[in-house]
């Protein structure tokens, strides 16, 4: 059985990527407008765990976005 929690984090951070991008800033920059350390990022990025809503809500701050626009995505579900 597939791990939905883990798929999910790699799903978020794919996201989180295309949105540092299309805000045309970096993992430095969306952490010092954050103020939150750049490794916090790095792991939101690589899917390497459940974040906690500070992070998200810094996230947000540091992307100059709503919290929910962090959550805007596509995830599909397995039916098995």
């Amino acid at each position: 059985m597939k791990d939905l929690n883990k798929e999910y984090y790699i799903a978020f951070g794919l996201h989180l990527e295309k949105l540092i991008a299309s805000k045309g800033k970096d993992v430095m920059t969306v952490a010092s407008l954050g103020k939150i350390e750049p490794k916090q990022v790095y792991r939101a990025l690589n899917g390497e765990h459940g974040i906690s809503m500070r992070t998200i809500l810094s996230l947000a701050k540091g992307l100059e976005v709503q919290p929910k626009e962090l959550f805007d995505f596509d995830f599909i579900f397995d039916t098995d």
